[in-house]
């Protein structure tokens, strides 16, 4: 089973922010990339799960619409808001789509487990701390999920084949038949692989918000698109399952 993941963040804090790009640039970079994704998953019929940054939500409203009619899942990315501010963009959204939000991803311990659990979450999609090490460095290995108080946490996948974490730098860097069979290796051992990627990603780097370091450049924008169709392709050609996260714990 793969449970196929996307961040729509507005920026990402962990580089330098560019001057000179307004926040309507950054929405219409958000909007782009993520429509592109969607045809994407459209054209290979894969669903997935979205996990949309909390200050974002009231500026797409529209695309939420779109994520949710062509059936996927909508969750929470956490950069810095309050609990506060969660519960309110929670009733807001749901009230928008008709549909619970059961997902959050959160670095792990920024709030109680049982905060969340009184919000009705059902599960937590816990961020690595990457800060303290280049992206490429292997993870000590944790459970797969874990189950606390009706809780389910999910922890990013690692590849036994490789020993590397399935964040979205690896997809990025690695050669899609190696990636293939990290995947394949996973999948027998745990069962299901966990793949994050960024929407970002998918964009010209010119046009980015914020500064890449150099290995981050390598292969965004249309590579990266390209990458992800032959992946999605892959997918189908195997019959391998795919599942949003919120269908794959229940």
């Amino acid at each position: 089973m793969i449970l196929l993941t996307f961040n729509i963040i507005s920026e990402d804090f962990t580089y330098k922010k560019k001057e000179g790009i307004n926040s309507a640039d950054q929405l219409a970079l958000t909007l782009t990339t993520t429509k592109a994704i969607l045809r994407s998953l459209e054209q290979y019929e894969v669903l997935a799960t979205f996990f949309i940054e909390i200050s974002l939500l009231s500026q797409i409203e529209n695309l939420l619409k779109q994520i949710r009619n062509e059936g996927h899942e909508i969750a929470f990315f956490h950069q810095n808001s309050s609990l506060d501010e969660i519960e309110i963009a929670k009733k807001r959204t749901e009230e928008l789509l008709g549909k619970n939000v059961r997902g959050i991803r959160i670095e792990e311990n920024i709030f109680p487990a049982e905060a969340l659990k009184k919000l009705q979450f059902n599960y937590i999609s816990v961020i690595d701390d990457q800060q303290i090490s280049f992206p490429l460095k292997k993870l000590i290995r944790k459970a797969p999920f874990t189950e606390e108080n009706g809780l389910t946490f999910i922890y990013q996948s690692i590849s036994p084949y490789s020993q590397m974490p399935y964040n979205d730098f690896i997809f990025q860097l690695t050669p899609l038949i190696y990636y293939q069979n990290m995947v394949v290796e996973t999948i027998k051992k745990d069962e299901f692989v966990l793949v994050n990627l960024n929407s970002w990603q998918f964009s010209d780097v010119k046009k980015l918000p914020f500064h890449l370091p150099f290995y981050r450049k390598y292969k965004v924008g249309k590579t990266m698109q390209d990458k992800l169709d032959r992946f999605l392709e892959w997918i189908n050609l195997n019959q391998i399952a795919t599942s949003r996260i919120k269908d794959f714990i229940s």
